[in-house]
């Protein structure tokens, strides 16, 4: 398959957050936010760092198919948000030098909406579905055929005079993201040749991604302050990015414009990132657990009404760093606060703790 322009198009006129929602933005802020997130995502393999099982894996399928000349087999990359699935999905239609359309899971309501962007698309291109759980069941239904025999199903007129008519696709790749892939139904799971869950990063790996977007974005940043901002970002590029953003921010103000160990940590603490990379709402949700319910298990729903949170939010953005990290777990009955928790608020903690549930 020959190079040609990427194609890029986002859903409803929207962009996709930092929390995987969709939101409507003025079209000149959208281009400005979309453009400095672009300028800091990588273009190839070569360029994206960490995640090196899975790239190899990636090198070997891509190199396969452009062998063959055909169209890479369809890939669901899984994981907590900001850790490289859209930059991945980006990755794979610009090593196969193909389009990219993009969407998400909550902008497709309908089922005419899919089969309007799958009978839209050219032979090779990537279609990278965000939120990809979020589906409805008549939409995924869609994917079925489309992704198996690259064919889908369109009714023509209503009531007795409804007819079925199949129309063929080009070959296409699709590309899912998915924070939850126990939401995914088996049938489309099963339709995904290659799935992959990313982990967070180790720090020298975001030290390096700091590294990185700090010579793309011009900020003199040292090795130290680069790795403060690492150490920070709770093994998540795209936090490391918005820190990065936001100390440089601070040092173009308050500093000499460069980035070291004392501007990074003075920068991090006025944005009220702490030590361990807890933001605000992070330090809410130990200080219900700890001091409003003092240990008690707390469920879900009271301790997102408690934060001001969505229980989803809690769920997905916030709880995977919390429990990784040991601060937060999981009971039978409930939340409770981890042994680190309580050390990192300077509160003792109580001898009594509910049993740990693994699930």
């Amino acid at each position: 398959m020959s190079p040609r322009r990427e194609v890029f198009s986002l859903p409803q006129n929207g962009i996709i957050d930092d929390k995987s929602e969709v939101r409507n933005l003025d079209p000149q802020l959208q281009e400005l936010e979309s453009s400095v997130e672009s300028s800091l995502r990588p273009l190839s393999l070569d360029d994206f760092i960490g995640q090196e099982d899975l790239k190899g894996h990636l090198r070997i399928v891509l190199e396969a198919a452009k062998k063959r000349g055909q169209a890479a087999d369809h890939f669901l990359f899984a994981g907590p948000p900001g850790l490289g699935k859209t930059s991945l999905a980006a990755i794979v239609a610009h090593e196969m030098g193909s389009g990219l359309r993009i969407t998400s899971g909550p902008a497709l309501t309908k089922s005419g909406d899919l089969a309007a962007i799958l009978t839209g698309l050219q032979d090779g291109d990537v279609l990278f579905i965000d939120e990809i759980h979020r589906l409805s069941t008549a939409v995924a239904e869609i994917l079925y055929p489309a992704m198996e025999d690259f064919q889908i199903d369109i009714v023509i007129g209503e009531g007795p005079t409804a007819r079925s008519i199949r129309l063929d696709l080009p070959r296409f790749t699709l590309v899912g993201a998915t924070t939850r892939t126990g939401m995914i139904t088996g049938p489309l799971r099963d339709r995904f040749g290659f799935v992959a869950r990313l982990d967070y990063y180790k720090v020298d790996e975001l030290r390096q991604i700091v590294e990185r977007s700090s010579h793309i974005l011009s900020v003199p940043t040292d090795h130290d302050g680069a790795n403060e901002i690492a150490r920070r970002s709770r093994g998540t590029p795209r936090l490391a990015n918005r820190l990065l953003r936001r100390v440089r921010d601070f040092v173009e103000v308050r500093s000499d414009g460069k980035i070291t160990l004392e501007t990074a940590r003075e920068g991090l603490a006025l944005f009220g990132v702490d030590e361990l990379g807890l933001d605000k709402v992070d330090r809410a949700i130990l200080d219900v657990l700890c001091r409003t319910y003092s240990g008690r298990p707390v469920g879900l729903s009271t301790l997102a009404v408690t934060v001001g949170e969505q229980p989803e939010t809690i769920e997905d953005v916030y709880e995977p760093y919390l429990l990784t990290s040991g601060l937060l777990e999981r009971t039978p009955r409930g939340r409770v606060a981890g042994p680190l928790a309580w050390q990192h608020l300077g509160i003792p903690a109580p001898e009594i703790r509910a049993p740990l549930f693994d699930g």
